[in-house]
């Protein structure tokens, strides 16, 4: 039994590409999987099957490489995010326009919570609290006629 465990980790090496892929793909993604590429998106994902898996593991997506571990899932096609959660069957790559793509719908765009990018509503009404600006260091001996309420003591 221990034998047939070394050489599906052997496997599982060789079709990752190797060992030292195979050990950058266990840093990106925490799991190694072997599977068949089922397709690539408009922008770099590659997604896999492999149904020995349980249902729900047994669909995964590689990111594009170039964003290294600043993923995330709006990163996805909407047309593979409901392929990966097994809302449907047909695979986007094997029948394109379905569901069909109408003029009204917009692009897909990434999720900028977090970002300088983040909505940020406009307010008009005065906070009730101030917020505190914390002295700069060395103000102190830059000026000896503060208050002592105001030097910073560490």
């Amino acid at each position: 039994m221990p034998i047939s465990k070394l050489k599906k980790l052997s496997q599982i090496i060789k079709v990752n590409g190797g060992l030292k892929q195979s050990l950058y793909k266990l840093f990106i993604h925490d799991n190694l999987k072997d599977g068949k590429k089922i397709g690539e998106d408009q922008y770099g994902n590659r997604y896999f099957e492999n149904n020995r898996y349980f249902r729900g593991a047994n669909r995964w997506v590689e990111y594009n490489p170039d964003v290294f571990l600043d993923y995330d899932p709006t990163m996805m096609d909407p047309e593979w995010h409901g392929y990966m959660h097994h809302r449907t069957e047909y695979v986007p790559s094997e029948q394109p326009g379905r569901p069909p793509r109408y003029r009204w719908m917009l692009p897909v765009e990434e999720n900028p919570s977090g970002t300088r990018l983040a909505y940020t509503p406009y307010s008009t009404t005065t906070p009730k609290i101030q917020h505190w600006i914390p002295p700069a260091l060395g103000l102190q001996e830059k000026d000896k006629n503060l208050k002592t309420q105001d030097k910073c003591e560490y």
